[in-house]
């Protein structure tokens, strides 16, 4: 096609309503838009045409947003990996029993009983966290595991028997050295909302000596 013919037909589906991108992929050919756009400039574009520029801004304009959503993603896993490596090598340090019984007293602060002589008492909701803190007095310590007592409290909508034995395989301490469930009575009528919530874990363990050595630890920590 020559020079004309390529303008009649451009300025022809222009009329009809088409993007000059459209124009473009359907002569096969390349045209600058500026140049389009100069021959097109004394055109009356149809009504649908500013429609259908909406719902191509729109398309566009979301699947920007999806792209940037991904990317976003893409770049935050980056950063964790990156904090992940920086941290790492603090594994290595919690195997100095002196450093793990810091770290067990930290977590004893935040979460455990002061006031309950020659007992500890450590309940949370995090499976996670509860093993941790398991992890860490089972090594500082000689545990004995029959002074290990557990309660699971939650919910009056939820499975207790199926609940006790997930915390068992969790904690690791048998049913058997399960205390009877405690079950929150303002619960009662109510339908639990967070479908994966487990309750909360709360572990006795009956060692006075463990526990005065804790809370010493915390004292000389906070001096």
């Amino acid at each position: 096609m020559d020079n004309l013919e390529i303008k009649k037909k451009v300025i022809d589906l222009r009329k009809k309503g088409n993007t000059f991108t459209e124009i473009q992929e359907q002569l096969k050919v390349i045209i600058p838009k500026s140049t389009m756009s100069c021959w097109c400039k004394n055109i009356v574009l149809p009504d649908q045409y500013y429609k259908r520029i909406e719902i191509i801004n729109n398309r566009n304009r979301e699947k920007g947003r999806k792209i940037a959503m991904i990317l976003n993603k893409v770049k935050r896993e980056k950063y964790i990996d990156s904090v992940k490596s920086r941290v790492l090598y603090l594994s290595e340090k919690i195997k100095d029993k002196d450093t793990a019984k810091i770290a067990l007293a930290m977590l004893y602060l935040g979460e455990g009983a002061k006031t309950k002589r020659g007992c500890l008492m450590f309940g949370n909701s995090n499976p996670s966290i509860i093993s941790l803190f398991l992890k860490l007095l089972r090594y500082c310590y000689n545990i004995d595991e029959r002074k290990f007592r557990c309660t699971f409290q939650g919910r009056a909508d939820q499975n207790i028997k199926q609940l006790e034995e997930f915390w068992s395989k969790i904690t690791k301490i048998p049913l058997s050295q399960f205390y009877k469930a405690n079950i929150d009575p303002r619960t009662i009528g109510k339908p639990s909302k967070k479908m994966d919530y487990k309750g909360v874990c709360r572990i006795d363990y009956f060692s006075g000596d463990v526990f005065l050595e804790i809370m010493k630890i915390i004292e000389v920590l906070e001096k």
